[in-house]
């Protein structure tokens, strides 16, 4: 069998110029990045705003696998399969962190027939977007601590800087260090790294709408608090304008093709389990105008990425999904049957795994959006369990659709791609779960309960602490973003399938007041995962002439 990489490297790329044509773009609209990349000007909105928006399809998935279910090779195979059906379809999703693609999950840009080109671009560098990032956040750590260090006249406390620094790797040694060891001012402090992808400032570069709204959110943006517990804002230190000038051209959404040849765009990279999961809401929006059909992920989970997508983005853009595709698999369902073997024919494993699928089915349908279940069929899967996994969707009246993207490319969505055109053609009265202006707590408990099926929520005598603060500054109309293991329902990354009997554990709250939301941080989480014992790195080389293998 063919690799990720190979596939990729048999297929004859078309110039960007042509791909942005079949969107009715003309070169001079595009910042080429060599022959194959481009970026979209975001003033490209004001000249696009006349034209109609067209259907937002969403694809999120059932309680993944750590290795995933295929969610991003899905939404590129379904759009292929839309474009082979002769409907003006693109590709809208995120940019891949250099984290999973040396760790455990390696490359996020699609596989087998159905990925996103030049894929080793994609998932290494790309255009330097997350790189600007990085720099953006770690120039404000900087300017930080020159600021205590030269006088520190906004009298910040330097045991309550809530700005960390930030790499693009899994790196678990950086979760706690200390800085200021160099010099004798006696200001050494404790910090730490995040991924960069849980940055606030990458979250800002997704929601923000305009160059304006970018600086203006990343103005509002709190550091940290003095020693009389007032915040501390970006607008204070007056690096705004920097930061924006750091992030300028990676606000402006990149422009790639599928594996068929039709037009992806690609931007930002917020996780969801630790942030909200969604790809930039320029490139959405700017993907609505210059096409008839959408295609768009989140990520992880619909308890995570759908939840954010729906209740973060949707509701800061003004964006209403005309439909939801919800990926299974039957190695999912066996995992969460408690079936350790995913290549052995066990029906009663799928049905013990069911009731994941079933919950992530009723959170999707909580939001009042049209609903398709793909069932992403693997090599290993026979034809009676797929038949399983169909055949009980049909039995709850949940349309679905087989998936074999991967192995056929558009081909193998066209019955799939049927039932997304079918399903946005119905009506979507789309809902939020909870009022924003509701108390933080009550907003917590409402997705915990709702959404994870938990029976409460704890919190730790730190979370009710931060609540407090933040309730009596004013700063709690917000929306939530909730920070959870996307291994399971819970908080727990051991409880499969659908858990009950249990409750959701705040650790910690923390604004991001550019982003626009309250962080709530549970279980076991961390904004800096770990590499595994055996990480993707491994096997990715590059030959005497510069050709890279061993990206999946």
């Amino acid at each position: 069998m063919k690799s990720d990489i190979e596939i990729a490297h048999s297929v004859d790329l078309r110039p960007v110029e042509e791909v942005a044509g079949d969107l009715g773009l003309e070169p001079d609209d595009l910042m080429a990045y060599g022959k194959f990349k481009a970026k979209l000007p975001v003033k490209l909105l004001e000249r696009l705003k006349k034209n109609r928006d067209g259907k937002l399809v969403l694809v999120t998935s059932m309680t993944p696998t750590p290795p995933g279910e295929g969610k991003t090779t899905t939404t590129v195979g379904l759009t292929q399969a839309l474009r082979k059906k002769d409907v003006n379809a693109v590709l809208c999703i995120r940019e891949p962190s250099l984290g999973p693609v040396m760790g455990i999950k390696g490359g996020a840009a699609g596989g087998g027939y159905s990925q996103v080109l030049p894929m080793e671009d994609i998932n290494l560098y790309f255009t330097g977007d997350i790189p600007a990032v990085s720099a953006a956040n770690n120039l404000l750590s900087a300017v930080v601590d020159n600021h205590i260090f030269q006088g520190n006249e906004l009298n910040i406390n330097p045991n309550r800087v809530r700005w960390h620094r930030v790499t693009d790797m899994n790196d678990r040694s950086l979760r706690r260090i200390f800085v200021g060891l160099a010099d004798s001012s006696g200001l050494a402090r404790e910090d730490r790294y995040d991924i960069t992808a849980a940055s606030e400032v990458m979250a800002v570069l997704c929601l923000s709408e305009s160059y304006h709204d970018l600086r203006e959110r990343l103005a509002r943006m709190v550091v940290g608090y003095t020693f009389f517990g007032d915040p501390v804002t970006v607008e204070q230190l007056k690096v705004q304008g920097a930061m924006a000038a750091l992030l300028r051209d990676a606000f402006n959404p990149n422009l790639v093709q599928t594996m068929e040849g039709g037009p992806a765009i690609i931007h930002g990279g917020p996780f969801a389990n630790i942030a909200h999961g969604c790809n930039s809401v320029v490139a959405t929006k700017m993907a609505l105008k210059l096409a008839d059909v959408v295609v768009t992920e989140a990520g992880f989970g619909a308890d995570l990425g759908a939840e954010k997508f729906f209740d973060i983005k949707c509701r800061q853009a003004g964006l209403k999904p005309d439909a939801v595709v919800l990926v299974a698999t039957v190695r999912a369902l066996k995992h969460h049957g408690g079936c350790s073997e995913y290549e052995m024919e066990d029906l009663l494993a799928l049905e013990k795994g069911w009731p994941n699928l079933e919950k992530q089915i009723e959170n999707v349908l909580k939001f009042n959006v049209p609903l398709v279940v793909a069932v992403n069929r693997f090599a290993t899967d026979t034809d009676a369990e797929v038949d399983f996994v169909l055949g009980r969707c049909r039995d709850k009246k949940v349309d679905c659709a087989l998936s074999e993207v991967h192995s056929m490319g558009g081909d193998g969505g066209l019955e799939l791609a049927e039932a997304v055109l079918k399903a946005s053609k119905s009506k979507s009265d789309f809902r939020f779960l909870y009022d924003p202006g509701k108390p933080i707590r009550e907003k917590i408990e409402a997705i915990s309960r709702e959404i994870y099926g938990a029976d409460g929520v704890t919190y730790t005598e730190r979370a009710l602490n931060e609540i407090r603060e933040l309730e009596a500054q004013g700063l709690d109309k917000l929306p939530v973003c909730m920070s959870k293991t996307q291994k399971s329902l819970s908080d727990d990354s051991t409880l499969l399938g659908r858990p009950d009997g249990f409750k959701i554990t705040v650790k910690k709250i923390h604004l991001s007041a550019g982003a626009g939301f309250i962080v709530v941080l549970t279980g076991k989480v961390m904004t800096m995962p770990g590499l595994p014992r055996r990480p993707a790195a491994e096997v990715i080389d590059i030959d005497d002439d510069g050709v890279i293998s061993g990206l999946f």
